[in-house]
């Protein structure tokens, strides 16, 4: 698995359990709605940590606690 589709199966996931929606998201954190929607499809081969940051911390959760998932044990890239 690619680093960027961790991030977005990580971001979906979330999002799941908490019954939130990428628009949300964007909303709230003061996202451009396109760059979440964008993540969450794995259309950047690389995503920025600060957008990263912006999304957690809309999450209200810190980064540690977003990359600690065994999803990213499994990153090959």
């Amino acid at each position: 698995m690619k680093l960027n589709e961790a991030i977005a199966t990580r971001l979906q996931n979330i999002l799941n359990e908490r019954g939130l929606t990428a628009y949300k998201i964007a909303k709230l954190g003061g996202l451009p709605k396109q760059i979440v929607y964008s993540v969450l499809k794995c259309e950047y081969q690389r995503v920025s940590i600060d957008v990263v940051y912006q999304i957690t911390a809309t999450l209200s959760i810190t980064l540690g606690e977003f990359f600690t998932d065994p999803i990213f044990d499994e990153v090959t890239d």
